[in-house]
């Protein structure tokens, strides 16, 4: 048996070529039999399809054609955040010199648990966190897998510098900060009623005023459901006013930093101690490209673990970085790379372009829905999230439409639970996506709506699901499913 070749080393590039023509191959069919933004069918169909093609996962002898094989039969079946009629989650489409980027980190695969692994990665990786912290006002950062690893940082860090503090954070607040209570045994926390959908000062104040012990408070800047930003300023100093530890989870919102005309939604992020920052988010990585940046870089001392084969003391003496204070994770590949290249190639002025197009295009949309009869808004957008819903509907029929299209192949929409309603949300974040793309998507929700309300009259179609009328003008790559 031949040895397979490496992805790596003086015959790397060699071996890679043809199977990088063999993988960007399977994309296109596989995106061409998808034909929408994702697959149509629902989970039973998809998952037959993915066990066809995979038949045998171990198999006794190799099969050459596997992984153009494969690789279509996961874009035939993914849900594809670059197709402007996929938007229900905080899930961007990567910019094609960050996966460029990630692709030379996989075959590099440097890992930065020490540096005689990771050399230049390591050095990569402190100097571009630290700029990235000096942007949030912080000292220093982390890279993490996300917003939900990052808040558990924060956790931590607080719980070792105040032991047995209390979260307080608002019912707007993301779930992986009470998650991370529970986890690292912290005191149950005192959740905020957010009626109006961010964390009220006044109540806040009142919740400080009357709890007892080190209290550390979760703020959110950019929340899950509709992108709303707590009151930064207020809360910051509610904080410093009663003593209390700050965290902002700004993995959505935090994105806006890079935004001339929207950094000033973020005042008060720098008053934190602990920052979230997701770049898969407003950043354009691919998964995962998280931070968390600190405040007082001391705080990171807690973190400090020995292990001698890869950080003994007499070569830290001997001046070898220490790497696995930067971290909870070991093995730990060099995320840094992807970011470092984007932010080098756009700079602060691409990116802040990017984000403005995305928030503009939320206003856009806003505006569209506002006015049209059919539709309710919401609220306007404070970042690229808009909440719609069919005017008068109940939510029995709003969260059907919202299924219907997802099994149809049609629209990825998400939902939210606001104001004692639900809504569908469009989470904006494809600088490609036109207005009228959403149009459609206007269009596609209403005609799916009609058909959801018709009443069935004849067996069959009791027995089948209702065909939809496709809008004439289906943006350019859309084709009936």
């Amino acid at each position: 048996m031949t040895t397979p070749p490496l992805a790596s080393g003086p015959r790397g590039p060699g071996a890679l070529r043809p199977l990088l023509d063999t993988v960007l191959d399977a994309l296109r069919e596989g995106t061409e039999a998808r034909g929408g933004p994702l697959p149509a069918g629902g989970p039973e169909a998809v998952a037959a399809q993915v066990r066809d093609t995979l038949g045998e996962a171990l198999p006794a002898e190799g099969e050459p054609d596997a992984l153009h094989r494969l690789v279509r039969a996961l874009a035939a079946g993914t849900a594809d955040p670059a197709d402007p009629l996929c938007a229900a989650h905080l899930h961007t489409p990567p910019l094609a010199v960050a996966a460029a980027a990630d692709l030379a980190a996989s075959v590099l695969n440097p890992s930065l648990d020490s540096w005689d692994q990771a050399p230049a990665a390591s050095a990569l990786e402190a100097l571009v966190t630290r700029a990235l912290a000096e942007e949030a006002g912080a000292a220093d950062a982390l890279v993490t897998t996300g917003g939900t690893e990052s808040n558990h940082l924060a956790l931590l860090l607080a719980r070792e510098a105040h032991p047995g503090v209390r979260l307080i954070c608002g019912a707007n607040a993301h779930h992986s900060l009470p998650r991370a209570a529970w986890l690292l045994g912290l005191p149950e926390p005192v959740v905020i009623p957010t009626p109006a959908g961010t964390l009220d000062p006044a109540t806040l104040d009142d919740a400080l005023t009357h709890l007892q012990g080190p209290l550390l408070v979760a703020a959110t800047a950019g929340t899950t459901d509709a992108g709303l930003i707590d009151p930064l300023p207020e809360i910051a100093a509610l904080c410093e006013t009663h003593g209390a530890r700050l965290h902002i989870d700004a993995a959505y919102g935090g994105g806006l930093l890079f935004s001339d005309r929207h950094r000033a939604r973020l005042d008060g992020l720098a008053r934190a101690h602990t920052i979230t920052l997701d770049l898969h988010k407003l950043g354009w990585q691919p998964a995962a490209a998280g931070l968390l940046a600190v405040r007082d870089a001391p705080d990171l001392a807690v973190l400090e673990h020995r292990a001698d084969y890869l950080n003994a003391d007499d070569d830290t003496a001997a001046g070898l970085p220490d790497l696995l204070g930067r971290s909870l994770r070991t093995t730990r590949r060099p995320d840094i790379l992807k970011i470092a290249v984007t932010l080098k190639t756009l700079g602060r002025t691409g990116l802040g372009a990017l984000v403005d197009q995305v928030c503009a295009l939320a206003q856009e949309f806003a505006a569209t829905v506002e006015a049209h009869p059919g539709f309710e808004l919401h609220d306007r957008p404070t970042i690229s999230t808009v909440l719609f819903r069919p005017t008068g509907a109940s939510d029995d029929t709003v969260a059907a439409v919202r299924r219907r299209l997802l099994h149809d192949g049609r629209a990825v929409i998400g939902r939210a639970q606001l104001d004692g309603r639900l809504w569908l949300k469009a989470t904006l974040l494809n600088p490609h996506t036109q207005p009228g793309d959403l149009t459609t998507l206007l269009k596609l929700v209403e005609a799916t709506e009609l058909a959801e309300l018709a009443p069935p009259t004849t067996p069959a179609e009791l027995a089948a699901p209702p065909e939809l009328a496709v809008p004439a003008e289906l943006p350019e790559g859309h084709t009936p499913t």
